[in-house]
């Protein structure tokens, strides 16, 4: 059972993460590609499963078109197909709003923008006035900083100016992520989460560091919207019970 204050915040969302390399479903080990966690060989099956347990929102991510900045349509599309009738919310190698159109035509409900919404400083009103609400922007946080690049590369802009970026040119939506906690099972990053969300005008989505339901009433606290999921429910540490009810799944 969740705590009272979980129980309380009903359009908390928990939204499970499925991630891609290569042919495999697999979690990461704060986001580094040498450091495999855990591997599943049928992904679809995993979405499947997922949508099975109640879930109204999957989160997908293709790393390897993350690391290439490549999309794959096809891969959206077969996970869309899978998912239905979930939503599913996809990241990985979006680089332009072309892109992120593909995926949306290729079945995605939502897209996730991280690298390409910081690449230069009209950016992210592009994909904020073509997308709107279809539009979840990456705050991908390690040491105070926004991470492009699949996570591989820092960058000069703090989680302060990311989100105030957002605000400015109407964002709705962002996915903070603790890169640091990210597959560790070391617990969210409530401080940072809190601050992120004292900010207001935006529904922030969390990830990293989440190992149980009482994760989940701490980050609802924190006044996030929904959690992202990943290695904590592949592990069963988080029941798949989590995602039924009146708050699991629905989208934030």
């Amino acid at each position: 059972m969740l705590t009272r204050t979980h129980t309380s915040t009903q359009s908390f969302a928990v939204v499970p993460a499925v991630d891609l390399l290569g042919a495999e479903a697999v979690r990461l080990h704060r986001g580094d590609y040498q450091q495999v966690t855990n591997r599943r060989a049928d992904p679809l099956a995993l979405v499947e499963m997922y949508r099975d347990a109640g879930a109204e929102l999957i989160h997908l991510v293709d790393l390897d078109g993350a690391r290439s900045g490549r999309v794959s349509a096809a891969v959206v599309r077969r996970a869309a197909f899978a998912a239905a009738p979930s939503g599913l919310q996809a990241s990985g190698g979006i680089r332009s709003v072309a892109d992120a159109e593909l995926l949306l035509a290729a079945g995605a409900a939502r897209v996730v923008v991280g690298t390409a919404a910081f690449a230069d400083d009209g950016a992210l009103a592009r994909f904020s006035s073509a997308l709107r609400d279809r539009l979840v922007v990456a705050i991908d946080v390690r040491d105070g900083h926004v991470a492009v690049g699949g996570w591989t590369q820092a960058t000069a802009i703090t989680a302060d100016e990311g989100v105030e970026r957002c605000l400015a040119v109407g964002v709705s939506r962002i996915l903070c992520t603790a890169i640091e906690r990210d597959g560790t099972l070391d617990g969210p990053d409530t401080e940072l989460l809190g601050h992120i969300c004292s900010k207001g005008g935006l529904s922030v989505l969390a990830a990293g560091g989440v190992r149980s339901v009482e994760d989940l009433a701490a980050i609802a606290e924190t006044g996030c919207k929904g959690a992202v999921v990943g290695r904590a429910l592949l592990e069963g540490r988080l029941p798949l019970s989590a995602l039924a009810g009146p708050r699991g799944g629905r989208r934030s």
